[in-house]
């Protein structure tokens, strides 16, 4: 007799259901959330934050999971927090907004501090989406539209801070009924421990965790493969 691998008929892999989820022909769209010149950059207003990000390699993986996209034509949405020099129309009802206000480099529209960091290019076809107030990338904006008219179903979400922003857009894209890949070391937030305990307590209660380099091999694998093991 066959000794029995544990399967069950006809099931697929972590890897596989990880590869059609994310397939670029498949409706699957790469999110970055915050990664701004003003938060992540050299000059940023958060420097313990900008350091969490480019130590843990947080950064570069988003840089090359957007290269990845490009060459294998899957949608990039950049979203970024901006506020204007007057702050009409910016939220103040959290102790967050009232520090971010009174930060020495301000995130205003149209400043340096609000265009995407280096080491992350943005191609022409890129959609930036510049939100004035509240928390989440998707919560009264335009991203959730896009998505829709975009085909989306797998939103994969990148960026910072693991603290506030990324989960706000990792639940509110599960509320919106999209499926979320989470690759846990495109992420960072501070202190540096914190990220990976509220990836694996929290997030990965309604994502997929995944690594940059398993997302990296299901883009260049032909439509349809499986791809790399997914750890969540």
């Amino acid at each position: 007799m066959a000794r029995s691998t544990g399967e069950r008929p006809g099931r697929r892999s972590a890897g596989e259901r990880l590869g059609e989820r994310i397939r670029p022909d498949g409706g699957v769209v790469l999110l970055t959330v915050e990664c701004q010149r003003g938060v992540v950059g050299p000059d940023s207003a958060l420097p313990e934050l900008a350091a969490a990000a480019r130590d843990s390699g947080a950064l570069r993986n988003v840089a090359r999971l957007v290269a990845a996209a490009h060459a294998a034509d899957v949608q990039v949405v950049h979203a970024v927090a901006e506020r204007r020099p007057d702050g009409r129309g910016a939220s103040a009802n959290a102790r967050l907004f009232r520090a971010a206000a009174r930060l020495p480099v301000q995130q205003h529209s149209g400043s340096e501090a609000v265009r995407i960091a280096e080491p992350i290019e943005v191609a022409d076809e890129d959609l930036v989406v510049r939100r004035l107030h509240g928390l989440s990338p998707l919560a009264g904006t335009d991203v959730d539209a896009l998505l829709r008219n975009l085909g989306c179903r797998t939103l994969v979400v990148t960026g910072v801070s693991a603290n506030v922003a990324v989960p706000n857009a990792v639940f509110d894209a599960v509320n919106l009924g999209y499926t979320v890949v989470v690759p846990g070391d495109a992420v960072a937030g501070v202190p540096a421990d914190y990220t990976p305990a509220m990836i694996r307590h929290t997030l990965a209660l309604v994502a997929t965790i995944t690594t940059t380099d398993e997302v990296l091999e299901c883009w260049k694998a032909p439509a349809g493969d499986g791809g790399a093991v997914s750890r969540g």
